[in-house]
């Protein structure tokens, strides 16, 4: 039954939220009583697959290669704690009244629908099923998207939908045409029929299946409805969906081309894995350069997700045990890194009144302790060490040298140091700088309803800190999935 927590637990609190709509104390209460409950869920599952098992269940005692069915290993498992976690933490966060999304009836069961649909991704073992899961998601990011009903988020969520609904159909017929080639759509059975499967149809259908997957990860040049439309959303709502949703496509093309069909690095003496790493240098490139640009706290970051993004794709495209290793733990580093820079976003745009970085200033005088829980994620973001995000770019650089990967580590450098030069942008103009004379500071210091607000960036910020100072059992834990992904030792 516990494999079962990832899509019961959220399901059910979204449910019991929806039939407590018209009594909103109640409906809060249990909203965040479901998400201790995911929480605890998924850290008994996480030490669960930590022994090396991987649980499986297929509903309605259908065998799993025909119904719904769940397999959690490590990796899966791994997803589905950072998920529940950042569930935690935006729910924590949005009790305070800092960028506070407004109070809908159905704001709740929407946020529960889209921790399941993302769970539920991570734990799938179907190609069907990992496009149903999909299609969850998107409808309660779209819910979500719309929430206040403001031209700006009407215009936001249109982009998402537009460009989001065309990966969905390209993910939808790249299923059909696994179907098709295979007559299979469980992993595992994927896994030994696509060696039967001859190599042009093969890559013409993991193409289609990974463009699909690029579209919705923010890849390059594809990215362009990310900044559009996760600016427009609150505080909480925006770290929520920058930690996560971006990320499940990525662990879905890890998924495909490590686990599922093992393949795809080799297809075409490397060419799959060579297209895919100049797409990933793209990615990066042009998600730091659009931050260097932008003036907005929250441009800015929405395209550090873009490049950061990247670094993930690139570190799946080496193709080996290792870079497999680096991608998931770079992933972990950035969901909790990226969350709670939006979360400490939304406190600096409080204390400042605003947003944009021409109009704010003074943060580190009046507030020092706001300006120490900015440096945590966004020197991890940059990658100074000691830092997660060091680690997290160390893995990744040692293996593109060590596999002869030179220009790709070389653009990997370059994207670091403009990311240093966009996050110095923000502490001089938000935090160093004198606030302008014509701009009203809240004067406010430590205000009671913001307190919730900053235990949540102080827990992101701990658990950064525990990755940052004790790495190895990250480390040791992502090799360990890596390996087991690519069949016990595959190089």
């Amino acid at each position: 039954m516990l494999a079962l927590a990832p899509l019961l637990v959220p399901l059910v609190t979204a449910l019991v939220t929806a039939l407590a709509a018209s009594r909103p104390r109640t409906q809060r209460v249990l909203s965040f009583a479901g998400s201790l409950a995911f929480l605890a869920a998924a850290a008994l599952l996480l030490e669960r697959v930590n022994t090396g098992e991987t649980l499986r269940i297929a509903f309605g005692a259908w065998p799993i290669e025909h119904g719904i069915g769940f397999a959690i290993d490590r990796l899966g498992g791994l997803m589905v704690f950072v998920t529940a976690l950042m569930g935690f933490a935006t729910l924590l966060y949005a009790e305070s009244d800092v960028d506070a999304p407004r109070r809908a009836p159905y704001l709740a069961p929407l946020v529960h629908g889209l921790l399941a649909g993302v769970a539920a991704s991570f734990a799938t073992a179907d190609l069907f099923n990992l496009y149903v899961w999909f299609e969850l998601m998107l409808v309660c990011a779209a819910g979500l998207l719309v929430l206040g009903g403001r031209l700006r988020q009407l215009d936001g969520a249109l982009k998402y939908l537009a460009l989001n609904l065309l990966g969905t159909l390209l993910l939808l017929v790249g299923v059909a045409m696994v179907y098709g080639l295979t007559g299979r759509l469980a992993f595992d059975e994927l896994r030994s029929a696509s060696e039967h499967v001859a190599a042009a149809p093969l890559s013409a259908v993991l193409g289609l299946l990974v463009l699909a997957l690029l579209l919705k990860s923010g890849a390059f040049p594809l990215f362009s409805w990310l900044p559009a439309a996760y600016p427009t959303l609150p505080a909480p709502l925006l770290a929520l969906f920058a930690g996560l949703l971006t990320k499940v496509g990525a662990y879905a093309i890890l998924r495909l081309v490590a686990d599922v069909v093992p393949r795809a690095p080799t297809l075409y003496d490397g060419a799959f894995a060579t297209a895919l790493g100049w797409i990933a240098a793209a990615t990066m490139l042009a998600g730091v350069l659009g931050a260097a640009y932008h003036w907005d706290l929250r441009r800015i970051l929405a395209f550090h997700i873009v490049s950061q993004i990247g670094y993930i794709l690139l570190a799946i495209a080496l193709g080996s045990t290792a870079g497999a290793s680096a991608a998931i733990f770079y992933t972990v580093h950035h969901i909790v890194v990226k969350a709670n820079l939006f979360l400490v976003a939304g406190l600096v745009a409080s204390a400042t009144g605003s947003y944009d970085l021409r109009r704010s200033g003074g943060v580190l005088a009046a507030r020092p302790w706001l300006a120490a829980l900015f440096a945590v994620p966004a020197l991890s973001l940059v990658g100074i060490p000691p830092f997660s995000g060091f680690w997290a770019k160390w893995l990744v650089l040692r293996e593109s040298l060590a596999l002869g990967r030179y220009a790709w580590a070389a653009v990997a450098l370059l994207v670091s140091a403009l990311t240093l030069y966009s996050v110095a942008k923000i502490w001089l103009e938000a935090f160093w700088k004198p606030l302008p004379a014509h701009v009203e500071a809240n004067s406010a210091a430590t205000p009671t309803e913001q307190r919730p607000a900053l235990a949540a960036c102080a827990l992101l910020g701990l658990v950064t800190l525990s990755i940052s100072f004790a790495p190895q059992a990250l480390v040791e834990f992502a090799d360990a999935a890596a390996l087991a992904l690519r069949g016990g030792g595959q190089q």
